[in-house]
């Protein structure tokens, strides 16, 4: 092939394909969610509720609001929408619910806050940025490298990253629904020292979340000694974090963090320092606010039933997610009762 055609058929390319190595990646557009109303019997939320910030609405600060947090991302974008339709569309009182949405430093944000706002209008909801390099010295690999994004450590911070007026937050991954009212979850006892409140699963083989160096070191191992400890999924947590921040239970994460750098004693990314810290000392909450594990295991992402007993929240955690499967043509048999809080905008309209 002559120099002279080389340059032509380089130049055609360049022209299809402007920048192929560093192009931007589709950005997903979603259709507008309904508005949802308070039914009569929801507490009103005026600016006597508003003690601690008086530049902010008062329904950011208000302890009758339920407080949500979530973390957005362009690669979650699609199950944090349906998320929050999801919530919206079961609550008893919509318009009393605040989202706090975490992102990355090196997201854009705007971008992030700007398709929120388009498909949710009425939505109240702040977007924080999560400086990560403050936790990405400290992440130590995983079994699947999706477990090692500094943003799934986002709600170990989540004491710092949102006001000081927010008492009690109800933390929830992207890749799930609820089909129950939020307010009831939000309003877990805690009692008078509980941090922590999340579905408890003691059943489940709690040693095979940390190594065996970790089991064999008696310094190490001595941690659970004195509770009796059980694996729980921080994928729905209901926290308060003025506890939080008493007990500074971030540096608490950030400490056993540290250790795995210098010994490996776990392999799953950022779960097992938030069993360390507080497995064993949660207040339990019913298995139907968890029925996780739909998106299967972290290898494979195989199909999944639902655990026996009621249902009021559905959870893809592991590999597989439903929007993922649902695109390929290959989709779990529950992933259907995702599909419904899909707004993904499809690029053609059929007629019918």
């Amino acid at each position: 092939m002559s120099q002279h055609l080389l340059l032509i058929l380089l130049s055609l390319l360049f022209i299809v394909f402007p920048n192929p190595i560093s192009a931007s990646p589709i950005i997903q557009k979603f259709k507008e969610a309904p508005q949802f109303y308070n039914s009569a019997d929801c507490p009103i939320i005026d600016p006597g509720d508003d003690d601690d910030d008086v530049s902010a609405k008062p329904i950011f600060c208000s302890r009758r609001a339920v407080h949500v947090a979530m973390t957005l991302d362009a690669a979650y974008i699609r199950g944090s929408v349906a998320a929050v339709l999801s919530v919206l569309q079961h609550s008893s009182c919509p318009e009393n619910i605040v989202f706090h949405f975490v992102a990355s430093a090196s997201a854009d944000a705007s971008s992030l806050r700007s398709t929120v706002s388009a498909s949710f209008p009425y939505l109240e909801f702040k977007v924080y940025v999560f400086n990560v390099s403050s936790v990405s010295r400290l992440i130590s690999s995983s079994i699947r490298s999706a477990l090692d994004c500094p943003l799934n450590y986002a709600r170990s911070y989540l004491a710092d990253l949102l006001p000081p007026c927010v008492r009690r937050v109800v933390y929830l991954d992207s890749d799930l629904i609820l089909v129950d009212d939020i307010a009831k979850l939000a309003a877990t006892d805690l009692g008078r020292d509980t941090v922590l409140a999340a579905p408890e699963y003691c059943n489940a083989n709690f040693t095979s979340y940390f190594t065996s160096a970790f089991w064999s070191n008696p310094t190490l191992s001595l941690t659970f000694a004195d509770r009796k400890a059980c694996y729980f999924n921080t994928g729905v947590m209901v926290i308060d974090l003025s506890r939080w921040r008493e007990g500074e239970y971030t540096a608490r994460i950030e400490d056993w963090m540290a250790m795995q750098k210098r010994m490996r004693i776990y392999e799953l990314g950022s779960l097992p320092p938030f069993l360390l810290v507080f497995a064993g000392l949660i207040k339990p909450v019913n298995h139907g606010w968890n029925q996780h594990g739909l998106g299967g295991d972290n290898f494979r992402g195989l199909c999944r039933d639902l655990h026996p007993g009621p249902v009021s929240l559905l959870h893809w955690s592991g590999k597989g997610k439903p929007w993922d499967r649902l695109d390929a043509g290959r989709p779990c048999p529950l992933d259907a009762l995702w599909s419904p809080y899909d707004l993904l905008q499809t690029p053609f309209a059929l007629d019918s």
